[in-house]
């Protein structure tokens, strides 16, 4: 029965495993992804909006868009980084750590405590 236990509790953690890693690969991918909209909202528009025009006129149009363009991806996409950066982190701990070396075998927590007892 014990060997059943073990058994279950490996295929879990496989899965477990494996759909954390997912999780990673899909903040990844839409880390991508995102990039890619950005690219697309912001610096299509601004080529566009500097298209038929002097290229002085069209250079000081791009440049404004080009600066809102570089703000919001390092803004956005630092953000997610961050966010991979602690799931990882928080998935090595949880997932790794708490299952092959806490065992849990300890004693019961006594906080302390100011309370003055009488003698």
């Amino acid at each position: 029965m014990h060997q059943a236990i073990r058994t279950i509790e490996f295929c879990l953690g496989c899965i477990s495993n494996t759909a954390s890693y997912l999780r990673l690969w899909a903040l990844s991918l839409a880390h991508a992804q995102l990039s890619e909209v950005l690219w697309v909202m912001v610096m299509r528009g601004g080529l566009g909006l500097g298209l038929g025009r002097d290229v002085g006129v069209a250079a000081v149009v791009l440049v404004p868009i080009f600066a809102v363009f570089a703000v919001l991806t390092v803004a956005i996409l630092l953000v997610m980084e961050g966010l991979s950066a602690f799931l990882h982190a928080l998935r090595l701990h949880w997932v790794e750590f708490q299952n092959k070396f806490y065992s849990g075998a300890g004693y019961k927590l006594s906080p302390f405590t100011f309370t003055v007892e009488d003698d």
